[in-house]
C-alpha cells in the first residue's frame, strides 16, 4: 500500500471502498469454546478526520479500572448495544457521544467493516465516520482517560506493526495478535489493531 496515496484518498473514494466490504462476514481468531454461545452485539465508531492535510484516525485510551478486561487499553469509542438503540449504527453514534462528546449529527457515516468476535464474547461491528476537526472533546472520565490521533499513513506502514503470539488459558494454544509500535506513548494492539488493519485492507481498493 502506498502511504502517500492513502493520505490523499477522497471521502468519495473511501466510501466507495467501504461499500465493497462483504456483508455478513464474521471474523474470529479464538477457539469457539472460549466464546459465549451467543456473543453480545456491540459496535464501535472509527473516527476519520483531516489534520495537516492528511487523514488520521482518532483513538481513545480507556480508564484503568479493577476487574475490567479492557482497562487501560487503546480503543475506538464503542460498546454493547443497549435495548433502546434502534440499530448497531445508533449504538456506535451513542457511544462516541457519551464517551468523547461528539454529537451524532457531527458524524458523517462513510461505511462499515465486517463483524468481529472478541475473546470477551462481543460481536462487534465497526462503523467508519468522518468528524469535523479540530473539534472540542468532552471525555467521560469514568470511561476514557485520553483521546489522540494517529496518521493513517503511519498505520499503513508495515514497519509499524507485527504479529505476536499471545497466550490463552490451558489447554489452548497461543493465538496470533496484531501489535503496533508505540506512537505518542500509546500501544495499539488486539481487537482494535485488528479493526485498523481491516480498514486499511478495505481502503486498498482506492490506491
Amino acid at each position: 500500500m502506498t502511504q502517500n496515496k492513502l493520505s490523499s484518498l477522497t471521502e468519495e473514494q473511501i466510501t466507495a471502498c467501504l461499500s465493497l466490504v462483504k456483508a455478513g462476514a464474521i471474523e474470529s481468531g479464538f477457539p469457539q469454546a472460549l466464546i459465549a454461545p451467543e456473543p453480545r452485539p456491540a459496535a464501535v465508531l472509527i473516527p476519520f478526520l483531516q489534520s495537516r492535510g492528511e487523514w488520521h484516525l482518532l483513538y481513545i485510551r480507556r480508564t484503568s479500572k479493577l476487574n475490567d478486561p479492557h482497562s487501560g487499553q487503546v480503543a475506538f469509542p464503542g460498546g454493547a448495544r443497549d435495548p433502546g438503540d434502534t440499530s448497531l449504527q445508533a449504538t456506535a453514534l451513542r457511544e462516541i457521544h457519551e464517551e468523547i462528546g461528539i454529537a451524532p449529527d457531527d458524524v458523517r457515516i462513510l461505511g462499515r467493516l465486517h463483524e468481529f468476535i472478541t475473546i470477551t464474547s462481543f460481536q462487534v461491528t465497526p462503523f467508519i465516520g468522518r468528524i469535523p476537526w479540530p473539534h472540542p472533546l468532552k471525555l467521560e472520565q469514568n470511561e476514557v482517560s485520553r483521546a489522540f490521533t494517529i496518521p493513517l499513513a503511519w498505520l499503513a506502514d508495515p514497519r509499524n506493526h507485527r504479529i505476536q503470539q499471545r497466550a490463552l488459558p490451558p489447554p489452548y494454544e497461543p493465538v496470533p495478535v496484531v501489535y503496533f509500535e508505540p506512537h505518542d506513548g500509546e500501544v495499539l494492539w488486539g481487537a482494535t489493531a485488528g479493526f485498523t488493519l481491516a480498514l486499511l485492507d478495505a481502503l486498498s481498493c482506492g490506491v
